[in-house]
């Protein structure tokens, strides 16, 4: 997908995308650097939009593991399917729907979520309950990263995951702040 197709297709769904740009390399690596994929083999990508991260994913990925890829904007969807990579199942659907998506494939934990949802575009109650889920559904030890544009939510993800830890990315348009917690094991 082209950057002026990714703006243009974001503006029209500013409120599923959350932002009008792509993550930068900086902040994709910062959100992908939380999870250990020597060891990772299921992991779930929350808000993948056109797959920058997805990209940064797969690349360090073992052969053996498995993405999940939530997405619910059409464009994205289909630039995501497009991706030739047999460890990539892309899921057109709510990340309310993470538990049904990962028992259909014989799954009851996870090793890491790497996410980009924009929950300040959220109700409370719906942010809660996918972070609650998110919670529920990681393996001890197991990695959860976020990105956001402000530091708005932190307390709710102290609420649910206790002691989350901030990176600070300013090479990226706006600067970032990966939101992240290794679960106690």
């Amino acid at each position: 997908m082209s950057y002026i197709s990714f703006i243009k297709e974001s503006v029209r769904h500013l409120r599923t995308t959350g932002t009008i740009t792509r993550s930068s390399q900086e902040a994709c690596k910062a959100l992908v650097s939380f999870t250990d994929f020597d060891t990772a083999r299921d992991i779930v990508e929350l808000g993948a939009g056109d797959g920058v991260v997805t990209h940064h994913i797969l690349k360090a990925m073992h052969p053996d593991a498995r993405l999940f890829c939530f997405e619910v904007n059409d464009q994205f969807c289909q630039h995501l399917r497009e991706i030739d990579d047999p460890r990539l199942l892309v899921i057109q659907d709510s990340a309310e729907k993470l538990e049904y998506y990962l028992e259909q494939n014989g799954i009851s934990k996870v090793d890491s979520i790497i996410s980009a949802i924009p929950f300040v575009a959220f109700s409370k109650e719906m942010t809660m309950d996918i972070l609650t889920l998110c919670n529920k559904v990681l393996k001890s030890g197991g990695a959860f990263s976020q990105i956001h544009y402000s530091l708005v939510l932190k307390k709710v993800y102290k609420k649910i995951f206790g002691d989350i830890k901030i990176k600070f990315v300013l090479r990226n348009i706006p600067p970032a702040f990966v939101l992240y917690k290794i679960k106690d094991k």
